[in-house]
């Protein structure tokens, strides 16, 4: 029991010596390796599994941050416009369900099967985030998108 009392001490000090060189994100750090409360992960969407064995939530809030899981358009037509269409009027579906809005959106990470769809992808993507469109980090993946989509997308978005 001692130990255990000396090493969360220890654990501590670091942690606040981090956060007094680093800043806030490093005392956010210093609180979870001491077990600090804060907020906690809330799973809000879909949990999806194979066999009964949880696999991945469909959307997760965790203190004034939504995590939303990556959206594809399994249908047809297979044309890459109409697919970007269904996957960001999805994101914003989940995004609205949760209490967050395209605009609130910080971070989007794009997932094409084929790269030469990226300026199609982007005429239909373009503007949908409002004014102060989020950072985006655009891929083509190898082997193709889950489900034959031709595009997956996931976001990150703040929450009041």
């Amino acid at each position: 029991m001692e130990n255990q009392t000396s090493r969360r001490s220890s654990l501590k000090r670091i942690g606040m010596g981090l956060a007094a060189l680093f800043g806030a994100g490093a005392a956010t750090a210093a609180k979870a390796m001491t077990g600090g409360s804060g907020p906690k992960k809330e799973v809000v969407g879909d949990i999806v599994t194979d066999q009964e064995v949880p696999l991945f939530s469909g959307a997760v809030k965790h203190g004034n941050t939504l995590y939303i899981a990556g959206k594809g358009a399994h249908v047809e037509p297979f044309e890459i416009k109409a697919h970007t269409e269904i996957v960001l009027n999805e994101l914003e579906k989940e995004l609205k369900k949760n209490g967050s809005s395209m605009e609130k959106v910080l971070k989007v990470n794009v997932y094409l099967a084929d790269l030469n769809d990226y300026h199609a992808m982007n005429e239909v993507y373009k503007g949908r985030f409002g004014k102060n469109p989020p950072v985006r980090t655009t891929v083509a993946t190898y082997g193709g998108v889950p489900g034959n989509s031709l595009v997956e997308m996931d976001c990150i978005a703040a929450l009041d």
